[in-house]
């Protein structure tokens, strides 16, 4: 009988210890974690679940365990809002699988990714011919983002024969959170003089001031300043 009470009591302890941390935590949904708090995930029931099963772990040491591991996550989610360095360790980078229609094997392979896996994820977008795909990128938490060739957009512009422009660029990140993707910069061929042009032809003077830019389709650049900026 004292089994069965110390169990329910170890039971219900490590539910609401459990219940806790996961709040703190965060609010990703299913779809939005990465491998990282996935793994973090199991971690934590893992811990909760020695602790209902294992008599010999004394309770303060699983909550130790697990409050470290929730402090330790915290913390390094904070850490990789403010390093993109860290944000592409934990949750890795999004990989370009299709790119102006045409399918990129060693980004694919990279991923791991086999083309049974690329028509399944196509098809959970209603696209069920790859050669309606202008881009597809495989996002770090395993699901695939798809911008269909315009002709192949609905309502088609074909079908409304109204005249396609060229699509000059995909919609690249240029700068975010006051710090430019120098990276990306590079791939489009632009250098700091012309982003400085592009911010200062809409009244902001300096990239410290921008939370997020974006350069579009037709070569046009959106801008969302930070909110004290806006605030002013």
């Amino acid at each position: 009988m004292d089994s069965i009470w110390e169990y329910s009591y170890r039971t219900l302890l490590s539910f609401a210890i459990l219940l806790l941390l996961t709040r703190l935590s965060g609010k990703k949904q299913l779809s939005q974690m990465t491998f990282f708090t996935y793994i973090t995930g199991i971690a934590l029931g893992n811990i909760a679940g020695d602790i209902i099963v294992h008599k010999d772990i004394p309770i303060y040491a699983g909550i130790i365990g697990m409050g470290l591991w929730t402090i330790l996550t915290i913390f390094l989610e904070k850490m990789s809002l403010k390093s993109s360095l860290l944000r592409v360790i934990f949750d890795g980078e999004p990989a370009i699988v299709i790119q102006n229609g045409k399918i990129q094997t060693k980004a694919m392979a990279s991923s791991k990714l086999n083309m049974d896996d690329l028509s399944m994820l196509l098809r959970e977008k209603d696209i069920f011919s790859i050669r309606e795909v202008d881009y597809a990128i495989l996002e770090p938490h395993g699901q695939l983002s798809v911008l269909k060739k315009q002709e192949n957009e609905y309502p088609t512009k074909k079908d409304m024969k109204i005249p396609i422009q060229k699509r000059l660029y995909l919609p690249t990140e240029l700068i975010v959170d006051g710090k430019t993707i120098e990276q990306n910069l590079k791939k489009l061929q632009f250098d700091h003089d012309w982003l400085d042009q592009q911010i200062k032809q809409q009244g902001v003077n300096s990239v410290q001031e921008i939370f997020f830019a974006e350069l579009q389709s037709d070569g046009s650049v959106y801008l969302d300043k930070k909110q004290e900026q806006q605030n002013r």
